[in-house]
C-alpha cells in the first residue's frame, strides 16, 4: 500500500524543483524584457521584438550552422563506432573485456578541461590545423559513450538464441543484422544518437579547446556574456539552445522507456 508523502517531503521536492528550474525560466523571462543592458527585476515591460532581432542577427547563422554540422557528423560517427564496439563487448568474451570497457565510458567521466587539454596538445605534436573536423573528433570522444551506454544495454538482454536462429534458418549475417538485430536495437540506437546530438549541441569545455578561431552557438553565447551587445538576444538563442537539446532528450526518454521488452527476454 502506498502511503501519502509528508507535507515536509513535499516541501523540499518543491523546493529542489524550483532551485533546478528557476533559472531557466529566468532565461525565457528575459527574452521578452524592454531593457537590453541589464538584467533588471522585474523587467521593466514584455516584448517579442528580439526574437525578429535574433533572426536578423547575421552573426548569429556561422555558429548555428557550425553547432548543426558538428553535431550530426559527430553524432553519425557516434552512431557507427558505438554500435560497433558495443557488439564487440557484448557478444564477445576476452581477458581484460572489463578494463577495456572502462576505458570506453572513462571519456564521460573525465573533465571536459582534460579532454580538451589532451586533444589540444594532441592536434598539437600531430601538426593537426584546427577546423570543423577537430572540433568533431572532440565531440565524438564522448558521443561514442552515448551510444555504446544504450546499444550495449539493449543488447545483454538480448536473447543469443535469436541470431542462431536465423542462422539456422539460413540468413547470412546481414540479414541477420538487418531483419533481427536492427529491429531490436533501433529505439535504443535512435535515443543514444539524440543524446549524443544534444550533448554535442551545446558542448562549450571541450569546443573551447578544439575550435581554434571557430565559434559554435554555445561558444557564441559565452562571448556575448563576456561582451554583451544585446542581452535579451542571447537569452533568445538560449532558447533555441534549450530546445534543440531538451526535445532529444525528451524523445530518447520515451523511446528507452520499454527497452526491457526485447526479442527472447524470459526465454
Amino acid at each position: 500500500m502506498r502511503s501519502e508523502a509528508s507535507l515536509g517531503l513535499k516541501v523540499a521536492a518543491i523546493g529542489g524543483l524550483l532551485f533546478l528550474h528557476l533559472p531557466i525560466l529566468l532565461i525565457f523571462l528575459y527574452a521578452f524584457t524592454t531593457e537590453e543592458r541589464t538584467y533588471e527585476f522585474p523587467p521593466p515591460g514584455l516584448t517579442t521584438q528580439w526574437f525578429g532581432v535574433a533572426w536578423n542577427r547575421e552573426d548569429i547563422w556561422p555558429p548555428l550552422y557550425l553547432s548543426l554540422k558538428v553535431a550530426a557528423i559527430s553524432t553519425a560517427l557516434a552512431m557507427i563506432l558505438g554500435t560497433l564496439v558495443a557488439a564487440a563487448m557484448a557478444r564477445a568474451r576476452f581477458f581484460g573485456r572489463d578494463q577495456i570497457s572502462l576505458l570506453i565510458l572513462l571519456p564521460i567521466a573525465l573533465p571536459g578541461v582534460i579532454t580538451g587539454m589532451s586533444l589540444r596538445s594532441a592536434f598539437g605534436i600531430m601538426d593537426i590545423p584546427f577546423s570543423t573536423w577537430t572540433i568533431v573528433l572532440g565531440h565524438a570522444t564522448f558521443c561514442i559513450v552515448i551510444v555504446y551506454n544504450n546499444a550495449v544495454a539493449r543488447m545483454r538482454r538480448l536473447s543469443g538464441g535469436i541470431m542462431e536462429a536465423s542462422a539456422d534458418l539460413g540468413a547470412n549475417s546481414f540479414q541477420t543484422f538487418r531483419y533481427v538485430l536492427l529491429p531490436n536495437l533501433g529505439s535504443a540506437l535512435l535515443a543514444g544518437g539524440m543524446l549524443a546530438f544534444a550533448l554535442s549541441f551545446d558542448e562549450v569545455i571541450v569546443t573551447t579547446f578544439t575550435a581554434g578561431q571557430q565559434s559554435t552557438l554555445p561558444i557564441w553565447m559565452l562571448n556575448e556574456l563576456v561582451r554583451p551587445r544585446q542581452r535579451p538576444v542571447t537569452n533568445v538563442v538560449a532558447i533555441v539552445v534549450f530546445a534543440a537539446t531538451f526535445f532529444p532528450i525528451l524523445i530518447a526518454y520515451y523511446l528507452t522507456r520499454g527497452g526491457s521488452e526485447t526479442a527472447g527476454m524470459g526465454k
